[in-house]
């Protein structure tokens, strides 16, 4: 039972009941069709021959006018003494100014193809009861992140790029996954036997580097409606970097109810599995708190009676 004695339902399963299948799903829903709808648009050309985008994650042109790169391979580059052309920088400062005012691990949990992979292993590791397994610090995604530049400077290459699963899925969806999907099981791998959550939570430098340029992001999840929480765990179960969700949602008295941490990746979970809707999507700078209505705790007088 949780604290105010209500019984422990599976996270999720409560609020399935009181908002419905979609509306206990509805941001799992969007992100599953944002992360399609971006996988289609870089396959449109080479499977179909529509080229509204040519290119991938890592570098594009959209309808031949829009250039979009990846901030994180133009820093490679650059640390690795090759100087971008004046296009490539134009399109990586696009990347980098939205990703800065959306969120950056917007990205993590709302474009990449890899994310998927990591639910399903969640998933999977919950429904079979695995222990919780090795878990690296949170930091080594950031050393790990400041390694590839150091090494894409010693090397003069774009070292991530070498072993990017990310890269590699969209290369292989058109050329062939062959050795591909040995990159992918492996990552799946690790999620469900060695580190609960531990390629994106952990590892992944990408990860890292979009919660640096999203760290004063607009776009944030507020636990507004946090007097009514039920203390049920839900958002904790779902969130797949929970440790941002307390100093929101147990903050006492003026304490700000957004999620700040740039760890969050907006994906909108904890907004779905909440039964009694505690959180929503709002910008940084709303403060507010809604104040739940006080249960009558007054007996209400009984019907008088004819002497």
């Amino acid at each position: 039972m949780s604290a105010t004695g209500k019984v422990h339902l599976p996270p999720g399963q409560e609020a399935r009941r009181v908002k419905g299948w979609y509306g206990a799903n509805r941001y799992l829903i969007w992100r599953r069709s944002s992360q399609v709808f971006f996988l289609v648009l870089f396959l449109m050309g080479p499977w179909f021959g529509i080229w509204w985008v040519k290119g991938t994650l890592a570098g594009s042109e959209t309808f031949r006018v829009l250039p979009l790169n990846d901030p994180l391979i133009l820093g490679q580059m650059m640390a690795a003494g090759h100087w971008p052309e004046a296009t490539a920088l134009i399109g990586g400062l696009i990347v980098l100014v939205a990703y800065a005012l959306i969120g950056g691990r917007v990205y993590c949990s709302w474009v990449c193809p890899i994310n998927p992979v990591t639910d399903a292993a969640h998933w999977l590791h919950d429904k079979l009861g695995i222990q919780k397994g090795w878990q690296p610090k949170r930091s080594f995604r950031y050393w790990l992140l400041g390694t590839v530049l150091v090494v894409s400077t010693l090397t003069g290459t774009i070292a991530w790029e070498v072993v990017n699963p990310v890269t590699m899925v969209h290369r292989g969806l058109i050329f062939g996954m062959g050795w591909v999907w040995g990159m992918v099981l492996a990552v799946f791998v690790f999620d469900l036997l060695v580190a609960r959550r531990g390629w994106c939570g952990h590892v992944c430098p990408v990860g890292a580097f979009y919660s640096l340029v999203g760290a004063k992001s607009l776009l944030r999840v507020s636990a507004l409606r946090r007097g009514a929480c039920d203390d049920c765990m839900d958002c904790y179960a779902v969130c797949p970097e929970n440790q941002v969700i307390s100093p929101a949602l147990k903050a006492r008295g003026d304490g700000s109810p957004l999620i700040l941490s740039p760890n969050c990746t907006n994906c909108g979970r904890c907004i779905d599995v909440c039964s009694v809707d505690v959180f929503a999507f709002t910008h940084r700078f709303d403060h507010h708190v809604e104040t739940p209505p006080k249960a009558d705790s007054q007996v209400e007088p009984r019907e008088q009676t004819a002497a």
